[in-house]
């Protein structure tokens, strides 16, 4: 049995963070995750966006959160060395209805605190993003884009690096609390605690009835995505939605490019019974297609070459639409617990404040002495596309296995996806390799480089190719061989 000050239940971008903040405190923090990596679920699977915050009420922790995340994200992009980038974003409109909804959103934003808004016309837009359809727009310039499971990935390896333990297939099943500390049962291993921190996303209701506070319930809502090939990135500078319609509980089907060239189309919304379905359906593509055309007249089938779908720890039922404000709380119930409910977007860009807010709720009972040996600063993996012929000469001279393509798509070498299987956190898994380097994220989606993938992490790990999952325990990659 291991004894910790902090348990962290879930390694999702809220986990991370929480993980990352408290690890410039003099204490012993564990992070329990049920799946066999950090970011396996919602956190990786959205569109990106680091939001601005005019879609959430005033005075909300949602509106606090995000544009206090907002405003300090190129401050931990630089610290953690991920690709960031602001991008602004449009909001588009078409009816004079549109106008009045797009004018409210202005004038939430501007009680938010968010800056950058402005309403624009039709000549902005063409200037901005000609291939963007719309009569006018709401003018975002603050918003930006990053990558959610480096991000995500970034904050979990820092806060390793500074003596946070992570324990992976570690799904939580039982929390008895004896007036002193916490008793967990995780994954078949028994911890102790002094504090619990609930960051357990789409199972947070199931945890906080766990610790003793009833009432919530999770209601799970799928959004499916349209993933375009970076042939079709340049036609989209910029986030484009339509105006949202808040009694369907998001914020439309939109288009965002990512930072890393390609566009996402989605999310669809639909309400469900089963937190881990992530089934894709033709119908909801069709959708996905037919709705995002309204603003982008380019979603040719030839530039699609994935489709994927997150789901939102949504508070709200599908009859009440809309979102419910984020759940960061200390009860009487659960002594020495934070206890986090429902949080959905913009919980990517909230994350950091967070964190924060959490640490603050600790406080309230104990205080808590920093460290003087903290190091926020981590280094990404290096890359080799990006660079210049010059650069990539110097790379294969120091490594020859920067000389080797792995991926042919996404031009990643064997030196990269090394690195990625020595990552920090001791993952193996293949979308722990794809989600850390890139490879197989390209055009053909691992068709020429997943087998080479599996053959090195088999090589390095000294797995069976039996063992070899995709992302989550059940998911295996091989069951035997082809030929004898």
């Amino acid at each position: 049995m291991q004894h910790f000050d902090i348990i962290i239940i879930g390694a999702g971008v809220v986990g991370s963070a929480a993980a990352r903040e408290l690890s410039r405190y003099k204490l012993k923090t564990g992070v329990l995750e049920k799946t066999p990596d950090v970011c396996c679920g919602t956190s990786a699977r959205n569109s990106g966006v680091i939001h601005a915050g005019f879609n959430n009420k005033p005075g909300s922790k949602m509106a606090r959160f995000c544009v206090e995340g907002n405003a300090g994200f190129d401050k931990i992009a630089g610290e953690l060395d991920i690709p960031f980038r602001r991008t602004g974003k449009l909001v588009v409109g078409f009816s004079s209805d549109d106008k009045e909804r797009l004018i409210a959103m202005k004038t939430q934003g501007e009680k938010n605190g968010v800056p950058g808004l402005k309403m624009v016309d039709k000549d902005f837009i063409r200037q901005i993003a000609p291939n963007v359809k719309g009569e006018f727009a709401l003018w975002s310039g603050s918003t930006g884009i990053c990558s959610p499971f480096e991000f995500t990935l970034a904050m979990a390896e820092n806060a390793a690096a500074n003596g946070t333990e992570f324990f992976f297939d570690s799904e939580v099943t039982d929390i008895r609390w004896d007036g002193k500390n916490y008793s967990i049962t995780a994954g078949g291993k028994e911890f102790t605690s002094r504090w619990i921190v609930n960051c357990a996303g789409l199972g947070s209701d199931r945890i906080s009835s766990m610790l003793g506070i009833d009432g919530y319930t999770i209601h799970p809502c799928k959004g499916e995505y349209f993933i375009l090939d970076k042939k079709a990135g340049p036609l989209l500078p910029v986030p484009a939605y339509p105006v949202p319609n808040p009694k369907e509980g998001g914020l439309g089907i939109h288009l965002t490019p990512t930072i890393d060239g390609n566009i996402l189309v989605g999310p669809s919304n639909e309400y469900l019974n089963d937190s881990d379905d992530y089934a894709c359906e033709q119908d909801v593509m069709d959708m996905l297609i037919a709705d995002g055309s309204r603003i982008f007249p380019h979603l040719k089938r030839e530039y699609f070459i994935r489709n994927f779908a997150g789901i939102r720890p949504k508070l709200t039922t599908k009859e009440e639409g809309g979102y419910h404000d984020f759940v960061i709380e200390r009860r009487a119930e659960a002594p020495h617990a934070v206890n986090l409910v429902g949080i959905e977007s913009p919980g990517l860009t909230s994350s950091v404040p967070i964190s924060k807010e959490i640490v603050r709720l600790i406080q309230e009972e104990e205080k808590l002495s920093l460290r003087d040996d903290f190091d926020p600063i981590r280094h990404r993996i290096t890359t080799f596309a990006d660079k210049s012929p010059e650069e990539q000469a110097g790379l294969i001279a120091d490594d020859p296995d920067y000389g080797e393509i792995v991926c042919r798509c996404e031009t990643i070498t064997k030196a990269e996806v090394l690195a990625a299987i020595h990552n920090p956190l001791g993952v193996h898994t293949v979308t722990g390799i794809k989600y850390r380097c890139r490879a197989m994220m390209g055009r053909c989606q691992g068709g020429y480089c997943q087998t080479r993938i599996a053959e090195l992490i088999m090589r390095e790990t000294g797995c069976s190719r039996e063992e070899i999952v995709y992302g989550k325990d059940d998911s295996w990659m091989f069951t035997g061989k082809v030929r004898g």
